[in-house]
């Protein structure tokens, strides 16, 4: 596994949102009171996600966290079975310059997975992972293994702190960026800049397009 050093001095200087033990007060009262909340919905969705398509309800993600170190994380299965397997025959149609991938229309969705996917439902259960300490509410969005160790130097810096559920990318160009570096700048940009008054703006921002239904 290769080695990425997120030590550095110009790094080691800036403030870091994960020094915050009201973040942190943050990030469990609310996943809590979520999941509490939507136990509901989670079984409606599970049944609903098991019925309409072959595979397992939740899929397992496999990323890369604060400090380059790996955990899994769960979606609502929003694709086909065995869709990360499809994904390389699909790679001339990437719209994303750089390690992600990401296409419009993809084939490997399925209808409910639309569904899902358009108000953003598919991510819920990432609350449990906001919950354990592995991810926060807010914060850059986490890699595959394979996708961070294609990151350049500079952009490794996103892995200084927790990944979030949502982010600057999200809210401010999330369907309109097809350039990997710019939505490393807006991570970066959020790390440099944190504070909890950006944390809320970016959660109601995010509230806002849920309910619009502009997620992909």
């Amino acid at each position: 596994m290769p080695s990425i050093d997120l030590r550095s001095d110009e790094a080691m200087n800036r403030k870091n949102p994960d020094c915050s033990v009201t973040k942190r007060l943050v990030d469990i009262v609310i996943s809590a009171s979520l999941l509490i909340l939507l136990a509901p919905l989670f079984v409606v969705i599970s049944l609903v996600v098991k019925l309409m398509s072959e595979g397992p309800v939740f899929y397992r993600w496999k990323v890369v966290g604060r400090d380059n170190a790996d955990f899994t994380s769960y979606k609502f299965r929003s694709m086909v079975e065995h869709a990360d397997r499809i994904k390389q025959a699909l790679a001339e149609h990437n719209e994303m310059n750089g390690p992600v991938f990401k296409m419009k229309n993809d084939p490997r969705i399925t209808a409910v997975g639309s569904f899902l996917r358009k108000y953003s439902i598919d991510e819920l259960p990432q609350l449990f992972s906001v919950l354990r300490g592995q991810m926060s509410l807010v914060g850059p969005r986490p890699p595959s293994r394979k996708e961070a160790e294609q990151f350049r130097p500079w952009q490794r810096r996103k892995l200084s702190i927790k990944p979030g559920i949502t982010c600057l990318w999200q809210v401010g160009g999330r369907n309109k960026i097809t350039d990997f570096d710019e939505w490393v700048k807006l991570d970066l940009e959020y790390i440099d800049n944190w504070s909890l008054k950006l944390d809320f703006e970016i959660l109601f921002k995010t509230l806002v397009a849920v309910l619009k239904g502009t997620g992909q």
